[in-house]
């Protein structure tokens, strides 16, 4: 019996890099997972993993961004598992540029994918949420204990320069997260937000070649060399994190032992700290 038993998650944008591992992670303790990506394949591969290892998964393909998405999510655990147990909102990608030199375009999709779209996610979950929490209240006293996680960055609570756009949608998602905490404590729900630090993922890749194409535009991702020698020369444990290290973050979050921690944010950063 895993930690997550019986337990339904929907993770956003986990086809790669971190929601990826936060997928496999929570199926391997026992959740039954509705994965999401972009692109179906990255999705499908995800799923197969998940199904190879006995665990439950289904996919809901996508742009967290459009209207429909945060309906269309939350129908898919529901007709799939009969429920919404824990929220994992991880989908998002960085489009950056000095604030002189960003267009309306960029600030407007950044600002979409991280806060618009966990937004309307976690609208669409409430109506199933706060029925199955009142039905098993007067069942059984109370309901079971529920969980959103949010995904935040350190440019989130600090700033990073050429991403006003990532890190305002990153500070956005902590005020978010802290409203739907007092909002939602009544559902025996608990919200958390992780922030994460240097995470190797392809956003933060160094070879200098890769882009990612979203809503026709092809966005150059990446970092150099030398700022990620640099930074991880700041960064106590003396590394950039992996997926699975920002996996295990979000697990801590999910796990019973957490039931009465709440509107927290904890940086997930190596002991870099701003």
């Amino acid at each position: 019996m895993g930690t997550l038993e019986g337990r339904v998650a929907l993770v956003s944008g986990s086809g790669r890099g971190i929601g990826r591992e936060i997928a496999l992670k929570l199926a391997s303790e026992g959740a039954s997972v509705v994965v999401n990506d972009l692109d179906a394949e990255p999705a499908n591969d995800t799923i197969d993993t998940i199904l190879a290892a006995g665990g439950q998964a289904v996919g809901c393909i996508g742009s967290v961004t459009d209207a429909d998405f945060g309906e269309r999510f939350v129908q898919t655990a529901v007709e799939a598992f009969g429920g919404i147990d824990i929220i994992i909102n991880n989908a998002g990608y960085t489009w950056d540029s000095v604030i002189q030199k960003m267009t309306d375009e960029q600030w407007d999709a950044i600002l979409d994918v991280h806060l618009k779209a966990p937004f309307r996610i976690l609208r669409a979950a409430q109506p199933i949420i706060s029925a199955a929490a009142k039905r098993e209240a007067a069942e059984h006293g109370v309901a079971r204990a529920r969980k959103v996680v949010n995904i935040s960055s350190l440019a989130g609570l600090g700033g990073n320069a050429g991403q006003s756009n990532y890190s305002t949608a990153k500070a956005g998602i902590v005020g978010l997260t802290k409203t739907l905490a007092k909002e939602w404590g009544r559902y025996n729900v608990t919200v958390n937000a992780v922030a994460f630090g240097l995470i190797e993922t392809r956003l933060t890749s160094t070879d200098g070649a890769d882009h990612i194409d979203v809503a026709g535009n092809s966005i150059k991702v990446g970092i150099s060399d030398q700022l990620k020698t640099m930074t991880e020369q700041l960064i106590p444990l003396g590394r950039a994190g992996t997926p699975k290290d920002a996996a295990g973050a979000v697990y801590l979050f999910c796990l019973p032992e957490s039931d009465y921690v709440s509107a927290q944010v904890v940086v997930c950063g190596g002991g870099f700290f701003l």
